[in-house]
């Protein structure tokens, strides 16, 4: 926050995320004048998305911020991979909420929470790589939004749910198999396992959520996730630093769209 000489003062806000071909992490400064007004007065981009980010279920209301501080690409995936982890945390306690609102099924409700508790060992573990590597996982903010209708939930699910959260499941396998580094092999069997339950979830909400929306909502799903896939397959076919490749084992982009080729045939045709 800085006081301008004719009264009132500036802040300084960020908003938005790295994690995505086409997203952006946007630096804002608004004036808040001496009567109370505001006006929005520089913008600018303060990192470009990518498409190296991790692959998970992000919360509403999650506000950008830089992850990691650090040059080297192993210690920002790590930072970033943490920082998404802990904001996944958000993510599932707000989906309990939601889905208990909406009369869903206990057992539904049940998993959302041991989910987040699962994003809490995941946010540790990714931590202790991205601090290895010489970055230091940034804290997630989210900003408190009303829960939502349940065409809305439906729609966040089948978007961070039943593509990107089905596709980091089968990424974190991948890194399992192929990471050079011991300590990522060891992480991502437990990442995996947990991820490829939390895909399951998704589509288990999906399901009970499609049965009680109209023909209209259902369409707008079936779109929303089109657009997903599609905005997937251009994120993973950007070039990687080799390093991700060989030690935290990462699929190449020719790997990364055999893997989307494949759940497009089992899961999103």
């Amino acid at each position: 926050m800085k006081r301008n000489p004719g009264g009132g003062f500036n802040v300084v806000a960020t908003k938005g995320d790295a994690c995505g071909e086409g997203s952006n992490l946007m630096q804002y400064v608004i004036r808040v004048s001496a009567n109370g007004e505001l006006r929005e007065v520089e913008d600018h981009v303060l990192q470009k998305g990518s498409g190296q980010c991790s692959v998970g279920r992000r919360p509403v209301g999650l506000e950008g911020t830089v992850a990691g501080g650090c040059e080297d690409a192993l210690g920002h995936h790590f930072a970033q991979a943490a920082h998404l982890e802990a904001a996944s945390i958000h993510a599932f306690l707000r989906l309990r909420d939601e889905l208990a609102l909406r009369g869903a099924e206990a057992a539904l409700q049940d998993a959302a929470l041991a989910s987040a508790v699962d994003e809490v060992m995941h946010t540790e573990m990714t931590g202790r790589l991205a601090r290895r590597y010489g970055a230091t996982p940034p804290p997630p903010a989210v900003a408190t939004v009303p829960l939502r209708p349940l065409s809305e939930v439906a729609l966040d699910n089948a978007v961070e749910g039943g593509v990107r959260e089905t596709y980091g499941a089968l990424v974190a396998h991948h890194q399992a198999l192929h990471a050079r580094d011991a300590e990522v092999r060891e992480a991502m069997v437990r990442i995996a396992e947990d991820e490829t339950r939390h895909a399951g979830l998704s589509w288990d909400i999906d399901r009970w959520a499609r049965s009680r929306l109209s023909a209209p909502e259902q369409s707008a799903l079936r779109e929303a996730q089109k657009r997903a896939v599609a905005l997937l397959r251009a994120e993973v076919a950007l070039p990687l630093d080799s390093a991700l490749v060989t030690e935290a084992g990462l699929p190449t982009p020719e790997a990364a769209l055999a893997l989307l080729d494949t759940l497009e045939q089992e899961l999103w045709a």
